[in-house]
């Protein structure tokens, strides 16, 4: 009881900041913040959303990052002309004291899942006239299906995918903890134990028809097809690809989305609020959240006019063959919403490219001071890409079929075969700056050759980077927390 009495007092206070939503937050300590009614539980779970829109994750740096380290983006041939904050994946400059700090995000929002499944577990009069033990399933599915990602996103980035010497996974915590509690490191084939046990417990708790009510946008929290989209995503990082393809194809034949198509595609990355189309899941950016990253968010990360560091690279924007609109190229400030890289207006930055899946939501998008912008964590193309690779390791023959769905929607030419390195290309093609292409190279055992003006940067499968190292306040407060190697440990 004292561990979920702590705990308590940490959700109560994540919950009071679920600003994304449209519902009025609140502010104080109330019963109707507690977790001894279901009322109180689900303001918890849509708080606990909320930090996946901070500059550590998915508002930022998580995805950017990647991004910078795998070579699709660089910071501006220019060097005055940004502002110095991805001047360490840029440089592959990471040391314990200068890493991700994804660590502490994510983890508190595992801790603020927990909290909820041990109040949703230990609490049998929770049910009532009005709330019935399917309306708790789906509270707890949310919950269980938060804290799978959270370890799952944890793993990417500070593990090795692709190792054989019993690689370090991360800490997997599954109840609520003490401050004194020191967890150790589980492996990499324990997390994804857990991460898989979660998403599938989820997936069968949750209705079918389950939509969490009363937010901004209902692609931003969790429903039963982007849990199953999220397994697909996990099975294939566990190179289970019989799974990975039977997830994917029951999002695909779900119906209930479909693929954007080449006119429209250009114009899909500043919506406020997802359409009908490929969008599974997303983080909702709010300037309102007090969590938002905003002036470190991706759209001012990517902005010539705003912090500028995060320029695309001239190895990404040759890949497109002409046609493509995905490689499709204009003028920052006059094609927003027309095409998906510009340079800015008055060239100051020596004709830079700039990706536009980040151009904003508001009508300063192409100023100093950019909007906010969503980040699509999940959508239907990276399902049919999951299935084709899949199929090409063996599990399915839709590679090609799947490959050529996508960029018959794109305005590129059809493949005639299809095999692993096609599938890798399209995945680069079709996710560039959606954070992918680092973690691709990981779990599959690649490596990274790259040079602009400023740097060059070879980086063998035998790397450390692959695994970035824990914060080092995280270490030495943790005597059973392992380094990874070649840290200083």
């Amino acid at each position: 009881m004292k561990k979920y009495i702590i705990a308590l007092f940490a959700i109560l206070t994540l919950a009071s900041c679920q600003k994304f939503l449209t519902e009025d937050p609140i502010m104080s300590q109330s019963t109707e913040l507690t977790l001894s009614n279901y009322n109180g539980l689900n303001k918890a779970i849509a708080g606990a959303y909320s930090p996946l829109v901070s500059s550590n994750w998915y508002g930022a740096f998580y995805v950017l990052d990647s991004e910078m380290r795998a070579g699709n983006a660089m910071i501006p041939i220019n060097t005055n002309f940004q502002s110095g904050r991805m001047m360490v994946p840029y440089s592959m400059s990471y040391e314990p004291s200068s890493t991700s700090a994804l660590w502490g995000t994510a983890y508190f929002v595992i801790s603020a899942a927990n909290n909820v499944i041990f109040a949703i577990d230990n609490n049998d009069g929770l049910t009532s006239s009005s709330v019935t033990q399917a309306d708790l399933n789906n509270l707890k599915a949310e919950a269980l299906a938060l804290r799978a990602l959270a370890h799952f996103d944890l793993l990417r980035i500070y593990s090795r995918l692709n190792g054989t010497n019993g690689e370090y996974g991360v800490c997997v915590i599954t109840e609520p903890q003490l401050p004194t509690d020191m967890p150790a490191r589980a492996s990499v084939e324990e997390t994804f134990a857990q991460v898989i046990k979660d998403l599938t417990d989820a997936e069968n708790l949750m209705a079918a028809d389950y939509q969490r009510a009363g937010g901004s946008d209902p692609k931003a929290s969790f429903n039963k097809l982007s849990i199953q989209a999220l397994l697909a995503r996990v099975y294939l990082y566990h190179k289970d690809y019989a799974k990975a393809s039977e997830y994917a194809t029951k999002v695909i034949n779900s119906g209930k989305f479909r693929l954007w198509t080449a006119e429209e595609y250009p114009s899909v990355w500043g919506k406020d609020v997802a359409g009908d189309g490929e969008v599974i899941f997303e983080v909702y950016g709010k300037q309102a959240n007090g969590y938002d990253a905003y002036w470190e968010g991706p759209s001012h990360m990517t902005n010539p006019l705003g912090y500028a560091d995060c320029a695309a690279t001239a190895q990404l924007a040759d890949l497109f063959e002409e046609g493509d609109v995905r490689g499709s190229r204009g003028v920052r400030g006059k094609d927003d919403g027309k095409v998906m890289f510009c340079t800015d207006q008055d060239e100051v930055s020596g004709g830079q490219l700039w990706t536009m899946k980040y151009y904003g939501k508001g009508e300063g998008n192409a100023t100093s001071t950019p909007d906010v912008s969503n980040t699509i964590v999940l959508r239907l193309s990276e399902m049919y890409l999951i299935r084709a690779e899949a199929a090409v390791n063996g599990s399915g023959t839709t590679a090609l079929a799947d490959l050529n769905a996508i960029r018959a929607n794109r305005g590129a030419s059809p493949l005639t075969s299809a095999d692993k390195a096609a599938v890798a290309l399209e995945r680069r093609l079709e996710l560039n700056f959606e954070g992918h292409l680092w973690f691709d190279l990981d779990r599959t055992g690649g490596s990274i050759s790259y040079s602009d003006a400023n740097i060059t940067r070879n980086i063998d499968a035998t790397s450390k980077y692959w695994a970035l190292p824990i914060p080092k306040s995280q270490v030495d407060i943790n005597e059973n927390l392992k380094q990874n190697p070649g840290y200083g440990e």
